[in-house]
């Protein structure tokens, strides 16, 4: 029987499942946020266009609609929907992690021929895509002119799409919602990636001005004649970055 019970604890409402175990309401209470800022699917007066949520309100934001605790309260879950805004260099909505500094107020800016290894580590599963145009991004390398690396859902194919060589093939049939490991190692001038343990690629590359991203990027809108409400949706489990 699923029973939850509601407890007052140094005068803050908490909700409590069956086992005594506190039940987290924001994001921020399943996955460590401190060195991330947020990118929304829409614009309002918030700062950003699209809006941005950065810290220290990223530890306490959450958006019914596209970033929020999921029902189990074990991920976070990040949704975008076709109709939603894209950013200045993007026709494609995202709600989606950038890397940042230990401050969490500035940018991460790294190299791939640093001597220090940056290393994002993340359980997530894809669960919906839209439509028509049947792609979602859920993690990224980004550097200072564009995409360096993404992790992309291409109807059943789960792929590293990389800017200027080949893709490398992660699952010929994933399905959605199945949980998968990604770690990214990114210094000596190369960027390795691992799915599952296994490593898949290992790629010898120069790149400066590179972050993370994690998150749903979805790669559709209206205009791929998907309608407005259709979306896409990655829910996150687990994320460490060093």
């Amino acid at each position: 029987m699923n029973i939850r019970f509601v407890a007052v604890v140094v005068g803050t409402l908490l909700t409590v499942g069956p086992s005594g175990r506190v039940l987290a309401q924001v994001p921020a209470e399943v996955l460590d946020l401190r060195v991330w800022k947020l990118t929304l699917p829409y614009d309002t007066s918030r700062k950003g266009n699209p809006d941005e949520v950065t810290q220290p309100e990223l530890e306490s934001f959450a958006d019914a609609s596209c970033f929020f605790v999921s029902e189990a309260k074990q991920a976070v879950v990040f949704r975008a929907v076709c109709g939603g805004l894209g950013t200045e260099n993007s026709k494609y909505p995202r709600s989606e992690l950038r890397e940042m500094k230990a401050d969490g107020k500035d940018e991460m800016k790294w190299s791939t021929k640093g001597t220090e290894e940056r290393v994002l580590v993340v359980k997530q599963a894809i669960t919906h895509t839209p439509d028509v145009k049947r792609h979602v991004v859920c993690a990224q390398i980004h550097d200072a002119d564009n995409d360096l690396i993404m992790v992309r859902l291409e109807n059943s194919k789960l792929i590293v799409e990389r800017n200027g060589a080949d893709d490398v093939m992660l699952d010929k049939e994933y399905r959605l919602g199945e949980p998968f490991q990604l770690r990214i190692v990114a210094g000596g001038g190369r960027v390795q990636l691992w799915y599952n343990e296994v490593q898949k690629m290992d790629w010898k590359i120069d790149r400066s001005g590179c972050y993370f991203k994690v998150g749903c990027y979805t790669q559709s809108n209206v205009k791929k004649g998907d309608k407005p409400t259709a979306y896409g949706e990655v829910e996150v489990y687990e994320l460490s970055v060093q």
